[in-house]
């Protein structure tokens, strides 16, 4: 994983829900900002990887924006932040492997059709006869 917090910027807001006069007086609520074209940490391939697979997260300035306002001081809601964006972004950069297809073993088939026949025969005697 690779700690690229130095290019993070933060802004800070009220936070809403619960907390009483502290909400009200105290900017807790912490959103970090990354511009990822300007990142110096990725190569050109990983960029475009965190683009496509962050899309949804991603302004159309091209920032990668996220807010955390779990904690009741911004400092905690700070150190959240860096964390999950840095989990995101490793996340992201992971290539999933292909799928390789295979077919079903006998063994499967047979246990299949076997389910198949008991379940027809239960119901074959559940019928009324005359």
């Amino acid at each position: 994983m690779k700690d690229f917090s130095k290019e993070l910027t933060f802004k800070t807001s009220r936070s809403s829900g619960a907390g009483g006069q502290n909400v009200n007086k105290v900017e807790t609520s912490v959103t970090v900002l990354w511009k990822i074209e300007e990142s110096e940490f990725f190569n050109d391939i990983q960029k475009d990887l965190i683009q496509i697979k962050l899309k949804n997260r991603i302004n159309a300035e091209g920032f990668l924006f996220l807010t955390v306002s779990e904690s009741r001081t911004q400092l905690m809601n700070k150190t959240k932040a860096i964390e999950k964006i840095l989990e995101i972004v490793d996340k992201a950069l992971v290539i999933p492997k292909k799928r390789v297809a295979t077919k079903p073993s006998r063994g499967q088939k047979q246990k299949r059709l076997d389910a198949k026949k008991n379940l027809s025969q239960k119901k074959e005697n559940r019928k009324f006869r005359y």
